[in-house]
């Protein structure tokens, strides 16, 4: 899958681009913390919820995640996006469509 340029942008020689198998044992099951506080919640079952703060409304839909780092996200008011999640050393980094990068301060695994 060839992504749009801009996309594209925000990928640095020293990411390393994850399949659809990687991204699953990165993703699945994990909450995922940036660094301004918002928080990614990605369900084992295919659930997907985001929040920018832990009291705010949660955005809510369903995940796919693809080859190339690709996680496309189908939201319950009807609108799409694609971003991808790179690593960068050790480091999570989040790249959006714009190609602006957000790297993860913490992932945790949570329970139902």
């Amino acid at each position: 899958m060839t992504l749009p340029a801009a996309a594209q942008d925000g990928v640095r020689s020293a990411d390393r681009v994850l399949s659809a198998i990687e991204l699953r044992d990165l993703l699945a099951g994990q909450s995922i913390e940036f660094f301004d506080g918002s928080k990614s919640r990605f369900e084992t079952d295919g659930r997907y919820a985001y929040t920018y703060t832990d009291d705010g409304p949660a955005w809510t839909g369903t995940y796919q995640l693809q080859d190339e780092s690709l996680v496309c996200v189908d939201f319950d008011n009807g609108s799409r996006r694609c971003d991808r999640f790179v690593l960068n050393g050790e480091r999570v980094v989040l790249i959006i469509e714009d190609g602006t990068r957000f790297p993860v301060r913490n992932r945790t695994v949570h329970l139902k």
